[in-house]
């Protein structure tokens, strides 16, 4: 491990006094001392795991998820098992890959020329940004070792064969989190800047960390609560969630927030926006600079906001139908009596797009007209193409988490956070590891990350009818979902449709949304913005950041349609605002005057967020 390139030199030296200094403990004593002090911390660490499980308040199910890896991975192994000669041929492949890197790990040592162990495709790999990783051959064998290993159990997964899609899909999954759990740039060991770093603080790094541990256990009343951002620099309604407005209308499902105008004159039709339950509402309001509620409003709409409530054990049976009417319908009431108008556009997102969208059909059989355009962001109305988030959906999981939920009424926020987290672990997860609890430092304040962090809980009926109806049984685009005596079709949804999807996005690939499009009675705007399921949504035109592609009608191989579209530089929000000013019946203004929060018909009941939103999981 000492070993490291000369000064001056394009080679390793085995005997570099100076490269070696780094990893030498200087005071044996206080590194003794803070080993003490950091073993009492994780002390309080394990303390704080145990006495919920002790007590009775939570019940142990560690084991029910790998329960299910183990049954997915003995699948696999069944498969190279079977035929010997086929196991010996892929042990054979990976005991000759280790031994190509450490025959060149040799020769670097020796002072020969050989180059460091990077394959093409990991190029770039932040992880291992680290100078150790490339010039110091110790670091570097690792590195190499691990990206082999880590290549060699994708190939077994990916080459078996016979096995049902589903299954071969958690496998993949649970592949990729088992490697990057085991990347040694997670390791005190292993990794070469964590080691520097805890020689030169003689260990006191790790104190601080596993303090943090014990801290973040105990704030998940025994499940670890990762902090992503410093939690202490934000506070909705004073730093976040600030535009202007008030809560004009509550029912037991949601508040209804009407924003102030910012302009003479209005659009006469609102624009109500329908965001996702499983987060809360202000991702679109993070800041004024970043606030598309904002931006919406200085573009002249009179907008409205669904807050939904953070449910408890009283919401139980709250299924779809609640909140479709209590949520939508009833935000649709509310902007009638406020502003007079008998239409809206509106706006879904994400999850929220997806009710709206049942609830769209819902209304086409009842007649129900007064939503005159709509606006998808990420959202998926077909669960064929739905992404890694099917991992976690087949009859027994479900079964499982049905079964968690008939006991408190709900899901707790935090299994979905966790579930959103493991889809990019090695950005979500293991960094925060690292920098919180190896190398003992605070993370850095980020708005996003803590709107992240701030979980909402799951109400029993919605969120089992959510999973079963969409992510497992696919009904809404098949036609057979059932809402309020009602079979549902989105070929009854004529009004106009401007469904965006983002490039990157991992929760609502961009490829399911372009085909979920094809399901709409009427006409259908696909968009493509750069990045993903939160920055490519919430990207303002002033930042100047990412593209969207715009293209002909959504029909066809999306491979197809993306190789044909046409890019444009910059946000998609002003694209979105002319697509809509041009509807039918958009084109009539009225004094901003009559717009004041509730109009002349309904009391605010508070300010702008509301208390909803602040309710903490």
């Amino acid at each position: 491990m000492a070993m490291t390139k000369a000064s001056g030199s394009d080679k390793p030296s085995t005997g570099d006094a100076k490269a070696i200094e780094p990893y030498i403990v200087k005071d044996p004593e206080a590194f003794a001392r803070n080993l003490a002090r950091m073993l009492e911390e994780l002390g309080r660490a394990a303390a704080a795991w145990v006495a919920p499980r002790e007590s009775g308040e939570k019940a142990d199910t560690i084991s029910e998820p790998y329960a299910d890896m183990v049954k997915t991975f003995s699948k696999i192994s069944e498969y190279w098992l079977s035929d010997p000669s086929r196991a010996i041929e892929a042990q054979t492949h990976l005991l000759t890959s280790y031994f190509t890197i450490w025959n060149a790990s040799i020769q670097r040592m020796s002072g020969a020329d050989a180059p460091p162990s990077t394959p093409v495709a990991h190029a770039g790999d932040k992880r291992f940004a680290d100078k150790e990783w490339n010039d110091n051959p110790f670091f570097d064998f690792l590195r190499g070792a691990y990206w082999v290993t880590s290549d060699w159990a994708e190939k077994l997964v990916v080459d078996a064969e016979g096995l049902d899609p589903h299954l071969k899909h958690k496998a993949q999954f649970y592949t990729r989190q088992i490697m990057d759990a085991l990347s040694p740039s997670n390791f005190l060991l292993t990794n070469p800047e964590l080691y520097r770093e805890t020689v030169a603080e003689n260990g006191e790094n790790l104190v601080r960390g596993m303090r943090m541990l014990a801290e973040d256990i105990a704030a998940g009343k025994g499940d670890l609560k990762l902090r992503q951002s410093d939690a202490s620099k934000f506070k909705v309604g004073e730093n976040l969630a600030t535009t202007p407005g008030k809560v004009i209308a509550q029912s037991d499902v949601c508040q209804v927030i009407q924003y102030e105008p910012t302009t003479e004159k209005v659009l006469k039709r609102p624009l109500l926006i329908c965001p996702p339950w499983i987060n809360k509402f202000y991702i679109l309001d993070l800041n004024p600079q970043k606030s598309f509620i904002a931006w919406a409003v200085a573009q002249g709409h009179t907008v409205f906001v669904i807050s939904w409530v953070n449910p408890d054990e009283r919401h139980r049976d709250m299924d779809w139908e609640s909140y479709a009417r209590d949520g939508i319908g009833f935000a649709i009431d509310a902007a009638e009596q406020a502003t007079g108008e008998t239409g809206v556009n509106a706006i879904g997102y994400c999850v929220g797009g997806t009710l709206l969208a049942a609830t769209l059909a819902l209304h086409a059989k009842e007649k129900d007209t007064r939503i005159k355009s709509v606006t998808f962001l990420t959202t998926q109305v077909d669960f064929t193409h739905a992404g890694d988030l099917k991992v976690f959906v087949d009859e027994d999981q479900i079964e499982a988490i049905e079964a968690g939920m008939e006991k408190s009424g709900f899901l707790d926020g935090s299994k979905m956070s966790t579930a959103f987290n493991m889809l990019r672990s090695s950005d979500l997860i293991w960094p925060y590891v690292v920098n919180n609890y190896l190398k003992g430092k605070d993370p850095m304040p980020f708005d996003l990350l803590y709107w992240n962090s701030d979980s909402t809980r799951m109400p029993c009926a919605n969120h089992s009818f959510y999973l079963r109806n969409c992510y497992l049984e696919n009904k809404l685009s098949m036609g057979k979902m059932e809402l309020a005596g009602h079979r549902l079709s989105l070929k009854d949804v004529r009004v106009p449709v401007y469904n965006l999807a983002t490039k990157e996005d991992h929760i609502a690939p961009a490829k399911s949304v372009f085909i979920g499009s094809q399901f709409f009675g009427g006409d259908v705007q696909y968009v493509l913005s750069g990045s993903g399921h939160i920055a490519g949504v919430v990207n303002p035109p002033d930042k100047k950041k990412y593209q969207f592609w715009t293209g002909g009608p959504p029909v066809g191989a999306f491979e197809d349609w993306v190789e044909a579209a046409e890019e444009h530089p910059g946000s998609w929000w002003p694209h979105w605002q002319q697509w809509l000013t041009e509807l039918k019946g958009m084109d009539a203004t009225v004094d901003a005057k009559s717009r004041k929060p509730g109009g002349k018909k309904l009391k605010p009941i508070e300010d702008a967020p509301g208390s909803y939103v602040r309710a903490k999981a």
